[in-house]
C-alpha cells in the first residue's frame, strides 16, 4: 500500500513567495518566464546559494541556460535584481544576487507615471544600439544611478548620449561628465541642453575660423573643459 504524503511534509517543503509578486508582476511588465527565474533565485537564496548560475537555474526550468542568462541580464538592466559584492573575514570577495530592488519596487508607493517608467526602459535599449553591444552590469548600474539617485530625467540622459556621439567620445565617463556639467550649470531640460550645445558648437566654429587652416582641433576639443 502506497504511503500518503503527510501535511507536515507539505509544510516543510515550501518557499514563501510574496503575494504581491503574483498579483502585480504584469504591471512591472514581467512575463511568466521572468517570474519563474525570480522565484528560483529567491529559492536559492533561502537555501544559502547566493549566486546561482544560469545553469543552476535552468536545471529547474523548461527553457535553456542561454535564455535564462538573457533573462537575468534584462532583470539586472531593469533594476529588478542586483548583484552585490561581499567581503568575508579573510578579505575574500564574493558576489550575491539581491532581490531588494524588486521588493522595493513592489511595495513602495509608485511615484512615477506609466509613461516615465516606459521611457526609463527605452534608455537601455538606446544605449545598447549606440554602443553596438549589451551593456555591462557596471554600465547598467551607472544608468540606474543617474535615474534613481541623481534624479535625471530620461530625456536628458538621452540628450547627453547624443552629445557624446556628436563629439565622437562615446563612453560612459564622458556622458557622466556631460550630465554633471549640465547639473552644475542648472540645465534640467532637453531644450536647455540643446541651447547650451548649440552655443558651444557655434563658439567652436568661430574659433575654428580664427585658427590656421592646417589645425582642425574642433573635433577633439572637450567642451566640458571650457573655462578651466
Amino acid at each position: 500500500m502506497k504511503k500518503s504524503i503527510s501535511f507536515q511534509d507539505v509544510l516543510l517543503n515550501q518557499v514563501q513567495i510574496p503575494l504581491k509578486l503574483l498579483e502585480s508582476y504584469s504591471s512591472l511588465n514581467l512575463n511568466e518566464k521572468e517570474v519563474m527565474v525570480i522565484i528560483h533565485i529567491h529559492r536559492f537564496l533561502n537555501e544559502q546559494n547566493d549566486f546561482p548560475t544560469p545553469e543552476d537555474l535552468a536545471s529547474y526550468l523548461s527553457f535553456g541556460e542561454k535564455e535564462c542568462a538573457e533573462i537575468l541580464r534584462k532583470l539586472i538592466q531593469r533594476n529588478l535584481i542586483a548583484i552585490e559584492q561581499t567581503e568575508n573575514e579573510s578579505h575574500q570577495i564574493s558576489e550575491a544576487y539581491s532581490l531588494n530592488p524588486l521588493w522595493n519596487t513592489l511595495f513602495k508607493e509608485q511615484e512615477k507615471k506609466p509613461s516615465e517608467k516606459s521611457e526609463d526602459g527605452t534608455i537601455f535599449i538606446l544605449f545598447e544600439q549606440e554602443f553596438g553591444r549589451p551593456l555591462s552590469p557596471f554600465e547598467i548600474e551607472m544608468i540606474n544611478v543617474w535615474l534613481d539617485e541623481d534624479k535625471i530625467v530620461p530625456s536628458l540622459i538621452k540628450a547627453a548620449l547624443r552629445e557624446s556621439v556628436l563629439m565622437g567620445k562615446l563612453n560612459f565617463k564622458y556622458i557622466d561628465r556631460i550630465l554633471r556639467e549640465w547639473k552644475k550649470k542648472g540645465i534640467h531640460s532637453v531644450d536647455e541642453a540643446r541651447q547650451a550645445s548649440k552655443q558651444f558648437h557655434n563658439r567652436q566654429a568661430d574659433k575654428q575660423e580664427e585658427q590656421p587652416k592646417t589645425r582642425d582641433t574642433s573635433f577633439y576639443y572637450n567642451w566640458l573643459e571650457e573655462g578651466e
